[in-house]
């Protein structure tokens, strides 16, 4: 079958012919991939950016991490039938390391990540452990299902940035990660949402569509001049980051009230440097997000499975997995907000 693969440590992605997926053991399914979602990881790999040297042991494989379809083959003890649809979460833990002994799965000691250390969506079919699936709602469509994973990671920010009845909230970034946090604080009962992006117009028609207003390019004038301008002067009660850039931190936090909360949800190629004095008396509460709980996920696809119609204008491009390198470019050159390969669609 064809897979687009990481192949060496340096730019670019490879198309390869790879052997079928390999039958299922215990507590394993082969999923037959309908849709994939191209990430702003994959992005990051793709160009071989700074923070993906983790991959290098594991090189070559075909990546891929956002991605929905159906059980083809099934393993004894499964939970599941061949038939059922799925969403896949990415992050598969071992069960045996303190952490996963404890009920931390999450901070598995020797976390995999499909489609980044192991092999992932990015081709026909895939064996992967049957945790890593969730049943989607009957009436849900594979290409919104395939958004379940970048939207647990927008709703996992929220919850850890304490999203409230009311707040005012600035979330720094208009890609699929900023789309899904701005989407879940507005759940969360956020009266205001404002999003900044830098010359991202066609994420920010997106955005739009999404039924957003309050759209700030940093392009067109300082951050902090336009927030304030669209908040009456008054400071944000929350900030959560989605660029990657680590600069926008510190732009984020001199919008941001006393003893209010920033969230970096970003993966960033250089460190932060922070004003601690400012920081201190400020009182500012910096937190990290990474993911998303099981939990999560399964508040993700009930919104999803009632309201899909909301989240379909977050795709912009769908494409055969033979044009995945075109999906790629137009992901890189932000000409694309959300593209979706369909690996088992010639």
């Amino acid at each position: 079958m064809l897979a687009l693969r990481k192949t060496r440590p340096e730019f670019g992605l490879e198309f390869q012919e790879i052997p079928d997926a390999p039958p299922p053991g215990p507590a394993e399914v082969v999923v037959r991939v309908e849709a994939a979602g191209i990430c702003g990881s994959d992005v990051h790999a793709y160009e071989w950016t700074a923070g993906y040297e983790f991959m290098v042991p594991h090189l070559p494989l075909t990546m891929g991490h956002e991605f929905a379809g159906t059980i083809s083959r099934n393993g004894t003890g499964s939970g599941f039938a061949e038939g059922d649809r799925v969403a896949v979460i990415p992050f598969v833990f071992c069960g045996h390391c303190a952490n996963c002994r404890s009920g931390e799965t999450r901070n598995c000691l020797k976390r995999e990540t499909i489609g980044l250390t192991r092999d992932g969506g990015f081709q026909a079919e895939v064996r992967i452990p049957s945790r890593c699936c969730v049943a989607i709602p009957p009436q849900l469509d594979m290409e919104v299902a395939a958004l379940a994973e970048p939207l647990g990671v927008g709703a996992e920010a929220v919850l850890t940035a304490e999203v409230g009845l009311g707040d005012t909230v600035l979330v720094l970034g208009p890609g699929t990660i900023g789309q899904a946090i701005a989407l879940f604080a507005r759940l969360a009962g956020a009266a205001r949402v404002i999003i900044a992006g830098r010359a991202d117009a066609p994420r920010f028609e997106v955005l739009k569509a999404l039924g957003f207003a309050d759209l700030v390019d940093v392009a067109e004038g300082p951050l902090a001049e336009q927030v304030l301008a669209l908040t009456g002067g008054r400071a944000v009660d929350v900030v959560l980051e989605a660029t990657g850039v680590p600069a926008t931190l510190n732009e984020g936090m001199a919008v941001l009230k006393k003893g209010g909360v920033i969230v970096a949800a970003g993966i960033h190629a250089e460190a932060l440097t922070l004003p601690l004095t400012n920081f201190v008396r400020m009182r500012h509460q910096l937190r990290a997000t990474h993911g998303a709980e099981r939990r999560t996920w399964d508040r993700v696809l009930a919104h999803l499975g009632a309201t899909p119609e909301a989240f379909r204008p977050m795709i912009t491009h769908r494409l055969p997995l033979e044009r995945g390198l075109e999906g790629f470019e137009l992901a890189r050159q932000r000409a694309a907000s959300k593209v979706i390969l369909s690996p088992s669609v010639a």
